[in-house]
């Protein structure tokens, strides 16, 4: 890890022009990798929820805090240019909350969680700031920022069955900075539903495609546009849809070239990968 003397020294030769922010913004990008004393011992933790909101050695020294139950990455961000995201599946309220207060307390602006139940959304809530959304359980702790992507997301779904994932992606794909245009209830029964809005499809700079049963929406989407598509298989179906498998296949044996997929039900996954599309050069 560099010290007060070597940064100071990195930004002067950036100043001095000769070292490009480019190479800079590399140096520091590789710092959580070149750790010199390994992981922390030990950290000071709140008991009610294990926040370690003192271990600076940890968040500073090492790129990451330590409670015990959780090494929240603090330098996500400046590798990747998105914050940690907390999945909130199989956690308890308490280590939630834990995770999210060390999160903040080292600076981290906006925070998201994804499948958040309800009990843990009411604890949190009740010492945080939150913004809950009960039908994708996506909770944002801060200000959702200005869009500063490329252009527009256009988030289609099959069916309204399919808006829990859809949302998920939409709420991430707005916390990541873009915008968001919402086409539900589309699918493929219906085609003509999707036709009325031509120039929504049309002038997007990413499409995610969601649908359950057999998943034809992103095939049919994918031959209208020249922009990527992510396609999100769902689980909505009835007996032979396998739970998403079926949409699943279809989706990845997609005749239309420049679709992609990902993880069944996983909006999150696609609503990111989506914002770091559109925020492109």
């Amino acid at each position: 890890m560099k010290n007060n003397k070597e940064l100071k020294h990195l930004l002067e030769q950036v100043a001095s022009g000769t070292v490009s922010p480019e190479e800079a913004a590399i140096e520091l990008r590789e710092i959580p990798y070149a750790l010199p004393g390994g992981a922390p011992h030990s950290s000071e933790q709140d008991p009610s929820c294990g926040c370690d909101t003192n271990d600076t050695n940890a968040a500073y020294g090492h790129g990451f805090a330590n409670l015990g139950y959780a090494r929240p990455d603090l330098h996500r961000a400046m590798r990747q240019g998105i914050p940690e995201v907390i999945y909130g599946a199989g956690k308890t309220p308490e280590q939630i909350l834990g995770i999210a207060r060390s999160l903040i307390s080292h600076g981290q602006k906006l925070v998201l969680i994804s499948r958040m139940s309800q009990e843990a959304a009411d604890l949190v809530g009740s010492g945080i700031s939150l913004n809950y959304d009960p039908l994708s359980r996506v909770g944002i702790i801060g200000q959702i920022p200005v869009p500063d992507g490329r252009g527009r997301i256009v988030i289609a779904s099959g069916g309204t069955s399919d808006m829990p994932v859809a949302e998920e992606a939409a709420l991430t794909a707005e916390a990541f900075g873009n915008e968001v245009i919402r086409l539900y209830d589309v699918g493929v029964a219906g085609l003509h539903r999707l036709l009325a809005h031509q120039h929504e499809i049309l002038s997007a700079r990413v499409i995610i495609a969601i649908a359950g049963m057999e998943g034809a929406l992103a095939s049919v989407i994918g031959g209208l546009v020249d922009c990527p598509v992510i396609a999100v298989p769902t689980s909505v179906g009835y007996g032979a849809s396998f739970g998403g498998l079926s949409a699943l296949l279809s989706m990845l044996n997609s005749c239309a070239s420049g679709v992609s997929v990902v993880n069944i039900d996983n909006g999150f996954g696609a609503g990111y990968l989506a914002s770091m599309i559109n925020h492109l050069d």
